[in-house]
This record gives C-alpha cells, sequence and structure tokens, in this order.
C-alpha cells in the first residue's frame, strides 16, 4: 500500500501525522488546563459562599439571641417579629451550610434548628405572673447558650471543607500534571520514533539508488538494480536499470568494435611487417644506406602498432573480466612471493632487489586476476628502477582492509601526471632514460582488477621514487 504512494505524498503523510500527535497533546494540555482553572474557580466561589452563609448564620444568632432577650423584658411583640426575621434567615443560611458540608455530622445541624426552635417556643408561650419572667429568661439563656458553639464547630467545619477541597484541588493539580507530562513524553517519544523509523524506512531506497549508481560507476552491469520503496523511487531504480542495460550494451558493443578492428588491423600489419622484413633481408634486392634505415622506420613503427593493437585487446579482455570474480580465500603473501618469483629473470638481469615484509591475514580475492594485478605493479616497478635499486612490498592490515604497497627508488611520478597516472594508455612524462616507451596500460589494469574486489589503488606522496598502495576490503 504505501509503495503505491509517492516520496512527496509519504513525507507528507509522516510529517502530518507527527503534527497531529503533538497537536492533540498540546490541546489535551490546554483542555486539561482549562478544567483545573474552572476546578479552582468553583472551590473558590464554594469557599466564599460557605465562608459567607457561617458567618450570616453567626450573626443572626446574635440578632436572634438580642431580639428574645429584648421581648422577654419588654414584652413587645416587634422584638418577637424581629427573632422570627432572624430566624428564617438562618435557618437558610443553616440550610446552605449544611448542604455544603457533605462529611459533617448531622447532629450539629439537628442541634442548632432545635435550640432555634426551643427558643421560640418559649417566646410563643402566653405571658405569665411577673414571677415566673426570670424563670422563662432563664429556660432562653439554656437553650440559646449552645449556638456559640454550634457556630464555632460549623466554622471549624468550613475551615476543614476548605481545606480538603484544596487538598483534593492539589492532588488533582498534580495527578493531571502527572498525566500531561507522561503524555507528552509519550508523543515526543513516538513522534520520535515515527520520523526515525520512517525515515529509515525511505532512507533505504535512497541506499539502493547510491548503491546502484556506485554500481554504474564502478562498471559492474550484471547486477540487476531493484529498488523498494516509495513509487516514484521505484521509477528511478527502473530507470537506472534501464541505463545498466543500455550501458552493459555499449559495452558489449565496444567489446566487439574493437576485437573486430584489432583483428582487421593486424591482418595487413602483419603483411606489412613481412614486406618490410624482406625489404630488410635484400630479398627484393640491396639496400641503400638510406633506403635501409627508411626500413628500419619502418619495421620500428609497425612493431609499436602492433604492440599498440595487443596493448588494447588486453585492456579490453581486462575491463571484461573484471566484471567476473571468482574469489577464493588466498593467503595473499603467498601471491605476491610467486609474482616476484616469476620476474625473477627480470629484475635480476637489471641489477635489482626485491624485498617483502610484513603480514596479512588471508582474504576472499580472484587469485588469477590479483596475480596479474601483482605482476603489472613488479613490472611497471622494475621498468623504472635504476640499475642496482631497491623495490619493496609490505603487506599489514588497517580498518579491516588488507594493505600492499609498492615503493621503488625511480624518478617517480611528475606532479602534473599524478591524476592521470591510472588512465589507459596515458604515459607518463618521467620515462626511463634510453627504454622504449611503454603502452601504458600496466597500471590501468592494476585498477580496474583491485576496483572489481571493491578496493582502491592510491599513488603515495614519496620523496624517492613511486609509492603505490591496494587497499583491499575484508568483506564486500
Amino acid at each position: 500500500m504505501l509503495s503505491k504512494l509517492s516520496f512527496r505524498q509519504l513525507l507528507l503523510g509522516v510529517f502530518l501525522l507527527i503534527a497531529v500527535l503533538l497537536s492533540a497533546a498540546s490541546l489535551h494540555a490546554l483542555w486539561t488546563l482549562d478544567r483545573l482553572a474552572a476546578h479552582s474557580r468553583d472551590s473558590g466561589r464554594h469557599a466564599l459562599a460557605l465562608t459567607e452563609n457561617t458567618q450570616q448564620l453567626a450573626e443572626r444568632s446574635v440578632a436572634m439571641t438580642r431580639s428574645a432577650r429584648q421581648y422577654l423584658v419588654l414584652d413587645d411583640p416587634a422584638f418577637r417579629k424581629r427573632y422570627a426575621d432572624a430566624w428564617r434567615d438562618a435557618r437558610l443560611s443553616l440550610d446552605a451550610v449544611a448542604a455544603a458540608l457533605p462529611y459533617t455530622p448531622e447532629a450539629l445541624f439537628t442541634r442548632w434548628r432545635q435550640s432555634g426552635d426551643m427558643a421560640w417556643d418559649i417566646l410563643q408561650a402566653p405571658s405569665r405572673p411577673p414571677g415566673a419572667r426570670t424563670a422563662r429568661q432563664q429556660a432562653l439563656e439554656k437553650v440559646l447558650a449552645p449556638l456559640p458553639e454550634v457556630n464555632q464547630q460549623l466554622a471549624d467545619e468550613v475551615k476543614q471543607e476548605v481545606e480538603r477541597r484544596n487538598a483534593e484541588l492539589l492532588a488533582e493539580l498534580d495527578q493531571r500534571r502527572a498525566v500531561l507530562k507522561a503524555q507528552v513524553i509519550g508523543s515526543i517519544i513516538l513522534a520520535a520514533a515515527l520520523a526515525s523509523g520512517f525515515g529509515l524506512w525511505l532512507s533505504r531506497p535512497l541506499a539502493q539508488i547510491e548503491q546502484a549508481i556506485d554500481t554504474l560507476g564502478e562498471s559492474r552491469y550484471d547486477q540487476v538494480i531493484a529498488v523498494r520503496g516509495p513509487n516514484d523511487l521505484q521509477r528511478v531504480g527502473q530507470q537506472l536499470n534501464w541505463l545498466r542495460q543500455r550501458l552493459a550494451e555499449l559495452e558489449a558493443d565496444k567489446a566487439r568494435f574493437l576485437r573486430h578492428i584489432s583483428h582487421e588491423l593486424k591482418t595487413p600489419l602483419a603483411a606489412l611487417r613481412e614486406g618490410v622484413a624482406l625489404l630488410e633481408d635484400g630479398v627484393a634486392g640491396a639496400l641503400s644506406p638510406d633506403q635501409r634505415e627508411i626500413a628500419g622506420i619502418l619495421n620500428q613503427n609497425t612493431a609499436a602498432l602492433q604492440s599498440q593493437i595487443e596493448a588494447l585487446l588486453r585492456y579490453n579482455a581486462a575491463t571484461f573480466d573484471a566484471q567476473h570474480l571468482q574469489r577464493q580465500t588466498i593467503d595473499l603473501g603467498g601471491l605476491l612471493e610467486k609474482a616476484i618469483d616469476s620476474q625473477r629473470l627480470q629484475w635480476q638481469a637489471a641489477r635489482l632487489t626485491v624485498v617483502s615484509e610484513g603480514k596479512a591475514r588471508p582474504i576472499a580475492v580472484d587469485a588469477d586476476k590479483l596475480a596479474i594485478a601483482l605482476g603489472n605493479l613488479l613490472s611497471n616497478a622494475v621498468r623504472f628502477s635504476p640499475a642496482g635499486g631497491l623495490i619493496g612490498f609490505r603487506l599489514g592490515e588497517l580498518n579491516g582492509k588488507l594493505l600492499l604497497e609498492c615503493a621503488d627508488q625511480g624518478p617517480g611520478v611528475a606532479p602534473e601526471d599524478a591524476a592521470r597516472i591510472f588512465e589507459p594508455f596515458y604515459q607518463g612524462q618521467r620515462q626511463p632514460p634510453g627504454a622504449r616507451r611503454g603502452n601504458g596500460i600496466g597500471l590501468s589494469i592494476v585498477h580496474e582488477y583491485v576496483a572489481a574486489h571493491g578496493g582502491v589503488l592510491k599513488l603515495l606522496p614519496s620523496e624517492r621514487g613511486a609509492h603505490f598502495r591496494i587497499e583491499l576490503p575484508y568483506e564486500h
């Protein structure tokens, strides 16, 4: 399903998914803060209303006591009415406090109501002889005496209720804060996981494309290019695979052309060399000194042309063979000793000394092709080394790679030739004196075979002579 979408669509989808996730966390945080703010406002209003009702209850209790006492002294019905009004207001405040204090014992409210009712009954009783007024006052004082204590207890209950509500609000705040913290951390982790997961998933086809381009750059056209991922990147992979097939066809056409043109050139060239040889042998008559010089020039140039054609065929064969490796685990030190021994006559004839040192673990390579590379590297050093010179090979390992270095004591590589020294048929400016110019493919073949193994051939800086290094990975 995801492979049917484009890279841009997937990237936008991931971005929107992460944005929605973080936005949801932010909206939930805002909703929680609004809810906590509303609870805080409600708790404040509740505490204020409760405090006001408690104060009003205490004030009405004082008003009730004063009115009742004045009535008993003055026997004025107006004071009894004031008591009734204060008692009615006090009951409303008491009911409001009772409703707001669910955890307060009901006995407190019952006691308050009974005191008010009993005082009203005393005020409602018919007038008695004057000597009974003192008894009524004492009875009134007795029933109204508990009110201040009950009011104080209710005030304490109100204070505890306010503190309880504040504690609940703080507990809810801590709980919400913990939930928000966990949610924010979870959202960040989930967003990071989504970004990392989709990033890795989307980067895989890009890595495949990069590897495909490297493969094409190394002229390995036998590996099919397949890119898995978004639809548009799959199309890029298909185009790269078409390019691979096209390049393989062009490479095959080039190889056929080189074989054909080389064959077509070798036939008349062989006849030309044979004719020049007949002229030099005097088959067509004795040659004058000038004619013999001309014949020698022709013979030399035809030989050089034949050498170039053969070198072209060897390089073309090497380029083709580099794409087909037969790897096996070998000891490169032993392979190097064989390459040195195979050219013993050449370097001994030039009065050279060839030494090798160091060691490395066995490595999986194509022994035949690497033997050709080592032989070309040695023959190049022999050609440029002065008589009595030293050619040194050193084996070693570094960062999971096998290193093989070759250093000679020849003229070295000119700075202006360093960038092109591995190009086929390129010949540097510093040629050995008195030697025939080479064809310029020896190092090119070394470079081709080393690159086919996933390695690198480098020209290292050197105060004297040329210093080359081959780096081969142990796992490729």
